[in-house]
């Protein structure tokens, strides 16, 4: 599973990025994730509003910091 968190850097963005790994190791699943900080990247994904999460190519969250339990939801 391929996880992208986007975002500028900032304390939501690394909050976001913390529970996205923390929901992936509580389900016990396979997956990358990574970071995009580069602004021309997040723009490619048309993404206005940061952090956003990107779960195989789709965009599943954008704006907010949602719960580890609402992540789950989002990686099953």
């Amino acid at each position: 599973m391929q996880l992208l968190v986007l975002g500028p850097g900032c304390a939501r963005c690394q909050k976001l990025y913390e529970t996205t790994e923390q929901a992936a190791k509580e389900l016990g699943l396979p997956y990358e994730l990574n970071k995009v900080t580069d602004l021309k990247q997040i723009m490619a994904l048309r993404i206005m509003m940061t952090p956003a999460l990107v779960v195989n190519g789709t965009v599943k969250v954008a704006g907010r910091v949602p719960s580890v339990e609402e992540i789950k939801k989002l990686l099953v």
